[in-house]
């Protein structure tokens, strides 16, 4: 008999105040990113620990795609949570159509990754205006900022050997994975100018971008889908015309994420570069997100860095957030990590980290 009634006090304990199987349902902006990939799997497998079920749905970069999945599942009897990664990263009215929908039927919704909007006061106005929801992100400007400052030291102290032209200046080429989207927005901005602020600082001349007839100063995947395919294409072609032969070799690639860093490498060995071989040329490459095919080129000297943004984290606090929403717990943020940052009541900021090797 006490084993029977420990045992009922166990299953008791485990499921707390979250109902048996509650069903979430989340929709992801798209199953091919490959940082995304990382997050669903770790995210899966948080959410089976709190007893919850997930109903996932791949948006495949498609908004129409994403609001009808959600309007469907509020109309489902077992929902209890809606988790959603938007398509349409910035658009704020797109946002408040379906964070309304949400409101209207009484159900908790947790948002994460894709910001919201442009605005951080309209973005606080929509999670604040309704208390059962929250936003688990990160403070996107730290990404372009700390890679930047890692990018500015590491040229600060090979500057010589990165000069393969010998003309005194650094040629870079910068990959953008999306126009519209903030956190690329940002962080093609920030790498740069942090990347100067340390070349000034040690008297070095400003990088130059390689094509100086390209006003941005980035070439941007015209899908908006931060893809390996489009920066290796892109790096074949900048490497036809800019190279050692020709006295004009890009000696810097900068990448908003590095599914776009692992293409423009694929193209540079292909060129004979980044080889990993005895006295091959290792033109610096530097990503974010820190993901595991990143730092296995890190550990094995095909690229220099990349800043870590942590897919746990991400996991863990979009479904602990969600378990405690869907519990009605009077604080919807208990049991984070205390290393995440909240932000007004409304924002999860998981912390960036430079990853350059183990």
């Amino acid at each position: 008999m006490k084993k029977l009634v420990a045992l009922l006090l166990s299953v008791m304990m485990c499921f707390g105040c979250v109902s048996a199987l509650a069903d979430t349902y989340v929709s992801w902006y798209t199953y091919g990113d490959v940082y995304l990939s990382s997050v669903r799997s770790e995210m899966e497998a948080d959410f089976a620990k709190l007893n919850l079920t997930i109903n996932g749905s791949d948006a495949n970069g498609n908004q129409q795609v994403q609001s009808d999945f959600i309007s469907t599942a509020l109309m489902n009897n077992d929902c209890e949570a809606i988790v959603v990664n938007l398509v349409e990263s910035g658009a704020i009215s797109t946002a408040q159509t379906i964070m309304n929908q949400i409101q209207a039927a009484g159900i908790p919704t947790v948002w994460f990754n894709r910001p919201v909007s442009t605005n951080n006061e309209e973005a606080a106005n929509l999670f604040l205006n309704n208390p059962a929801s929250a936003f688990v992100g990160t403070n996107f400007e730290d990404a372009g900022v700390m890679q930047g400052e890692l990018i500015g030291q590491y040229l600060v102290e090979h500057y010589n050997d990165i000069d393969l032209n010998g003309d005194g200046k650094i040629s870079y080429i910068m990959f953008k994975g999306d126009e519209a989207n903030q956190e690329a927005i940002a962080r093609t901005a920030l790498a740069v100018e942090y990347a100067n602020k340390a070349l000034v600082a040690a008297g070095k001349p400003e990088i130059e971008f390689y094509d100086a007839s390209n006003a941005n100063k980035y070439l941007v995947d015209p899908n908006g889908s931060w893809s390996n395919v489009f920066s290796s294409e892109q790096m074949q072609t900048v490497l036809s015309m800019y190279n050692e032969g020709n006295g004009n070799m890009v000696e810097l690639i900068i990448c908003n994420n590095d599914n776009m860093a692992e293409g423009a490498i694929s193209a540079l060995e292909a060129a004979g570069y980044n080889t990993g071989a005895e006295g091959a040329t290792t033109i610096p490459v530097f990503g974010v997100d820190a993901t595991d095919v990143a730092k296995d080129l890190i550990n094995n000297g095909y690229m220099v860095g990349t800043i870590k943004q942590d897919n746990v984290g991400m996991a863990d606090a979009v479904a602990t957030i969600t378990a405690n929403l869907i519990a009605g717990k009077e604080n919807k943020f208990e049991g984070l990590n205390e290393n995440y940052v909240i932000v007004d009541n409304w924002f999860v900021q998981i912390p960036y980290a430079v990853y350059t090797g183990e």
